[in-house]
C-alpha cells in the first residue's frame, strides 16, 4: 500500500473515531508540519412554535495541532434561552392558576389551553477541553474536563480515553471513562417530592440543593473497511444516582370518575394555585445502555454517512434513532448536504396524566412530556463552500416535529379529547465559519 494511501484511510480514521465521550478529534497532521491553531465558530437560533423555548448559541471550539500528534482542544458556549416551557399540569374547561417556581407569584392558564409555564429565562456558560497525546506508536490517549453554568445548574465533569491501532492501522479499539457532578440549585429551592403545590409564600416543602452523580463508559471499534467504506460500533453504559426530579414538573391529582384536577381554594387574602398539583417524584437512579453503529461510504467525490442508536434503561424507556446525511459537491469549493433524522421513544413506567385521588399515592409520578411515548423526525438541507482565503462556511436549516400520544385507556373521563400530549415544531438555523490562526 502506497504512503498516500496510508495517510487517505489516517484521515478517514481521524474522522470516523471523533473522540467518544463527546470530544472533537483534531485534524491529522503531516509531519514536520508547524504548530497551529483552527478555529471552529457557530451561530445557532433554535426556535420552538406558540412562542415555546427559544435558544440563541453562540460556540467557538479551538484546536491546537504538534507535529508529535498531541493535542489541545478548547471549547466555549454561550446560549440565551427565554420562553415558556410545558409544565406537566393538564388542560381543563376552567381557568387554572399556578404558583410560580419562586413561590413569589402565580400565573394564570385559560381553559382549554396547554399549561405553559412563561418564566423560563437562563443563560448557560459552558467550557470545555480535551488534551490528546500519544503513548508510542500504537496508542493514543485523551483526558479532558468540562464545565457549564445556569442560574440554577452547575456541571463539572472530567473525562479519558484511550485507543490503540490494529492491523496496520485500519481496526482501532477505544475505550473511555467519563464522570460528572451536577448541582441544582433549583429557584425557591427543591421541592419535596409528591408534596402539594403550596401558595404564595409558602416554601415550606423546599428542601435546598440537590446533587446528581454520572458515571459514563463507552468501548468502541472502528475499521476501514476498504478505501470507500469506515465502520465504527459502540457500547455505552451510564449509571446516574441522586436527585433526578425536574423541580419545575408538576403532576395533577385527578377525580376517579371525571379525570378533572381538584380543585382547591387558597387560604382568604392568599394567592395560590386553583387546583390540585404535586410536584413529580422520579427514582434516584437511572441506569442507560446503548449501542451505536456507524458507516461512511465515498462515492467519487459524495459521501454517505449513516447511524444508529439503540437506548434502553431501567426506567423502560427504549429509544431508536437513525440518522442520514449525504455530502454532494457542487463544483469544486462547496457541497450540499442533506440531513434526515428519526428518534422514537417507549414512555417511562411512571409516566402518569395524572395521579387518581383516593388511591394510595405511588412511589414515583411525572407528567414530564420527555419521558412519554413520541416519535420525532428531523429534516433539513447544509450548504457549505469554501471561501477564496481557504476558509470554511457552511449554513444549515432544519426543521424538526415532534408527537406523542397517550393512549385512550389511560385517560379518565373528561380526559378523553382535552388531554393531549404537547407535540411541537421547531426551527433550528446555523452558520459556521472555520479558520486558521
Amino acid at each position: 500500500m502506497s504512503k498516500e494511501s496510508n495517510k487517505n484511510i489516517s484521515v478517514s480514521l481521524a474522522t470516523a473515531t471523533c473522540a467518544l465521550l463527546g470530544g472533537v478529534t483534531p485534524a491529522p497532521v503531516q509531519a514536520q508540519e508547524e504548530p497551529g491553531w483552527d478555529f471552529n465558530t457557530a451561530l445557532l437560533y433554535y426556535g420552538e412554535d406558540a412562542n415555546r423555548v427559544q435558544d440563541l448559541s453562540i460556540s467557538v471550539l479551538a484546536t491546537r495541532t504538534f507535529m508529535d500528534d498531541r493535542a489541545l482542544t478548547m471549547g466555549l458556549t454561550v446560549d440565551a434561552l427565554t420562553g415558556a416551557t410545558p409544565n406537566g399540569g393538564l388542560k381543563q374547561t376552567v381557568a387554572q392558576t399556578f404558583t410560580r417556581p419562586s413561590g413569589n407569584g402565580v400565573f394564570t392558564t385559560p381553559a382549554n389551553t396547554l399549561v405553559l409555564d412563561d418564566s423560563f429565562r437562563d443563560t448557560r456558560v459552558a467550557l470545555s477541553a480535551d488534551w490528546q497525546q500519544p503513548l508510542g506508536r500504537l496508542y493514543k490517549f485523551d483526558v479532558g474536563f468540562s464545565a457549564s453554568s445556569e442560574y440554577d445548574y452547575l456541571h463539572l465533569g472530567v473525562n479519558t480515553k484511550i485507543s490503540r491501532d490494529f492491523n496496520q492501522r485500519n481496526t482501532t479499539v477505544s475505550a473511555g471513562l467519563a464522570y460528572s457532578s451536577d448541582t441544582i440549585s433549583a429557584v425557591g429551592g427543591a421541592p419535596t417530592p409528591l408534596t402539594s403545590m403550596a401558595d404564595v409564600g409558602n416554601l415550606s416543602n423546599r428542601i435546598g440543593d440537590q446533587n446528581k452523580d454520572i458515571v459514563d463508559v463507552v468501548l468502541g471499534v472502528t475499521q476501514v473497511i476498504s478505501r470507500k467504506l469506515v465502520v465504527q460500533a459502540n457500547y455505552s453504559f451510564s449509571d446516574s444516582s441522586g436527585y433526578m426530579n425536574d423541580p419545575y414538573k408538576i403532576v395533577g391529582v385527578v377525580d376517579a370518575t371525571t379525570g378533572d384536577v381538584l380543585q382547591r381554594t387558597p387560604a382568604p387574602g392568599v394567592l395560590g394555585p386553583s387546583h390540585e398539583y404535586l410536584y413529580e417524584s422520579r427514582p434516584d437512579q437511572r441506569t442507560k445502555h446503548s449501542i451505536y453503529g456507524q458507516a461512511k461510504y465515498y462515492m467519487n467525490g459524495k459521501v454517505l454517512d449513516a447511524s444508529y442508536r439503540y437506548m434502553t434503561d431501567d426506567w423502560d424507556i427504549d429509544s431508536h434513532t437513525v440518522d442520514l446525511r449525504f455530502r454532494w459537491p457542487v463544483g469544486e469549493r462547496s457541497y450540499l448536504e442533506p440531513h434526515l433524522r428519526f428518534y422514537t421513544q417507549t414512555e417511562a413506567n411512571f409516566f402518569k396524566a395524572g395521579v387518581v385521588d383516593g388511591i394510595p399515592l405511588p412511589m414515583y409520578a411525572s407528567n414530564d412530556y420527555r419521558l412519554g411515548s413520541f416519535d420525532a423526525i428531523t429534516a433539513g438541507l447544509k450548504y457549505g463552500w469554501k471561501a477564496r482565503n481557504g476558509n470554511d462556511m457552511s449554513v444549515r436549516l432544519e426543521v424538526y416535529q415532534q408527537s406523542g400520544d397517550i393512549p385512550a385507556d389511560r385517560l379518565i373521563g373528561n380526559q378523553v379529547g382535552l388531554v393531549e400530549f404537547p407535540d411541537l415544531t421547531a426551527i433550528i438555523a446555523q452558520f459556521s465559519y472555520r479558520f486558521g490562526g
